[in-house]
Order: structure tokens, then C-alpha cells, then sequence
């Protein structure tokens, strides 16, 4: 099998696994206290005729299946529906922010790949004190929740130094790359610290392997023993923690966002769920699992890059 091809069909499971997801996430909406009508209406007092245009709007006097049906075509023809709360388009709502949670992820997965790569090699190579600090301080961040990390940044950073902005997005590149600093640092201390973990666990069993040991006797530098023999065997759990963290990010992302106040997709979840706006709920939750389903599908395409020996089938 070629990689075209395994690639081919990792994209149709791609599909498959999405047409699964977008339909749990309608049902749970359904499920959803209340009924959709009365997240339409809100509080205000409507004449049957009104009732009767907004059930016809939105399809709530059709079968479940057809209105999924209905539903699922207006989206794959990128159509997400309005939203009630802010009166307007969804896909119209959701540009700026995700600009602003991409950028935040991006961010975030960059500081955990140089940050827990370079961490867990350090302690991988270096048994004994180097080891031990760098265990007991990816500990700690493992430990500790993500709004508490953000609230003790905050204040340090923020209130105490004045280094960075204390929240907002920013407007411009430059500006946004400041405040979006403090929110990726917080997004990715304990994803860093884990993968860390893993890096230092991969490359302390490679450095015990025999190929390794063997390459030593050959008179082979340390260098290209750790670059060609150790790192290369150490990919694939590291790969495998990295690709699955960042698809988490946006799920983490969440409460970043809100911690500091940033206009990402994240706050306005937490809105929509405050406002009881369901569309935009169903919106965001669909792109979230989007989002996670591509990652965890590039991660699998990727396995084959960095490692040819895994079985294409």
C-alpha cells in the first residue's frame, strides 16, 4: 500500500467518523433542556403566528431526521444558521474568533514542542540533578490547574511587572503576538510538561537499547548517536502526545480565553451556552470536533513520514 493511499483512506474514516460526530452533536442539542423553541423565543410572549413563521424558519415542525438532514446540507453549503442572541450569520460570528483561537493554539503548540521536547531531552540525557529539577518542576506544572496558572501569570507578568498586556486580543500582528503571549504560556505549561515526561521516558529507554550501546562501541559520536539512533526511535510516542495535545488545546482554549478575556471561540461558547443561543452552541462544538478528528487523522498520516517501518495496512 502506498502512502497515497493509506492517506486516502484515513481521509474517508476522516469522513466517515465526521458524519458520526455532527450527527451526536445535533442529537445532544435536541436533548438539550427545554425545547428549541423556547431558546428562539427567550422570554418574549409570541402570537401563534409568530410561533408558526419561527417553526417554519427553523424546521421544528419537521421529523428529527429531516430536520438533521436539513441542517447537515445547510452546513456542507456553509451555511450554520443565525444566531438568535447576536442577530447575525454564525459563520459571520465565528471568523474574527477563530483568527484569534488559532493564533492562540498555534502559539501554545509551538511553546509545548520546542519547550517539552527540549525539557524532556535535557532530563533524558542528563541523570541525576538535572533530571530531578526538571521532574519536579514539570511536577508542579502538571499539578496545577490551568485558571490557576493564568491567574498567578496574570498577576506576576501582568499586574505585578507590567511586562505584558493584562487581557484582550490586541488589534495588528505585533499586538496581538504580545497579548496573546501570557494566554499560550498558560495554554501549554502542563501539555509542555507532559510531553516533557514522555521525551525523557522514549530517549532513556533508547539510550539502554542495544542498537544504541552498539553504536557507541562503532566509535560513533554522542551527537550522531542521539540525532540518528536515539531521536529517531523516540519519535512516535512523541509524536503521538504531541499531535493528541494540540488537538486538546482548542478544548482547553475554553477557559484561556476566558481567563483572560480574549474573543476566541472559547468565550463565545461560554456565551452562547449563558445565552442559550443553541445554533451557535451546535456551531462551535461541531468546529471543536473538527478540529480534534483532523488532527488525530494528519498524526496518523505523519507516523508513516517519520517512521516508514509502521505497517501501511
Amino acid at each position: 500500500m502506498t502512502v497515497l493511499t493509506f492517506a486516502g483512506k484515513r481521509i474517508a474514516s476522516l469522513l466517515v467518523v465526521m458524519l458520526a460526530a455532527s450527527f451526536l452533536v445535533f442529537s445532544l442539542m435536541e436533548l438539550a433542556p427545554g425545547s428549541p423553541l423556547t431558546f428562539l423565543l427567550g422570554n418574549r410572549s409570541a402570537s401563534p403566528e409568530q410561533i408558526a413563521r419561527v417553526e417554519a424558519r427553523y424546521h421544528l415542525d419537521d421529523p428529527f431526521l429531516v430536520r438533521y438532514w436539513t441542517w447537515l446540507t445547510d452546513v456542507l453549503h456553509g451555511d450554520l444558521g443565525r444566531s438568535v442572541a447576536y442577530k447575525q450569520d454564525v459563520l459571520d460570528l465565528l471568523g474574527p474568533r477563530v483568527l484569534t483561537t488559532v493564533g492562540l493554539v498555534l502559539l501554545a503548540g509551538l511553546l509545548i514542542a520546542v519547550a517539552g521536547v527540549g525539557l524532556g531531552l535535557l532530563a533524558g540525557t542528563r541523570p541525576g540533578p538535572v533530571d530531578g529539577v526538571i521532574t519536579f518542576v514539570t511536577t508542579s506544572f502538571l499539578a496545577t490547574p490551568v485558571f490557576v496558572s493564568g491567574v498567578a501569570l496574570i498577576w506576576v507578568f501582568a499586574s505585578q511587572l507590567d511586562w505584558l498586556p493584562l487581557y484582550g486580543a490586541g488589534s495588528g500582528f505585533g499586538d496581538r503576538l504580545v497579548h496573546l503571549v501570557l494566554p499560550a504560556v498558560t495554554l501549554s505549561l502542563a501539555s509542555a510538561a507532559y510531553l516533557a515526561r514522555i521525551t525523557r521516558a522514549a530517549v532513556s529507554d533508547e539510550l539502554r537499547s542495544e542498537h544504541v550501546e552498539t553504536a557507541r562501541s562503532r566509535g560513533l559520536s554522542s551527537g550522531y548517536v542521539l540525532r540518528h539512533h536515539v531521536l529517531r526511535n523516540s519519535m512516535i510516542p512523541i509524536t503521538t502526545v504531541l499531535g493528541l495535545t494540540i488537538a486538546t488545546l482548542i478544548a482547553g482554549a475554553v477557559v484561556v480565553e476566558n481567563v483572560f478575556a480574549l474573543d476566541g471561540l472559547g468565550s463565545l461558547l461560554v456565551e452562547a451556552i449563558l445565552r442559550s443561543d443553541f445554533v451557535v452552541v451546535q456551531a462551535v462544538i461541531l468546529a471543536l470536533v473538527a478540529t480534534f478528528v483532523v488532527v488525530n487523522t494528519l498524526v496518523d498520516v505523519v507516523y508513516v513520514l517519520v517512521d516508514p517501518r509502521i505497517s501501511l495496512s
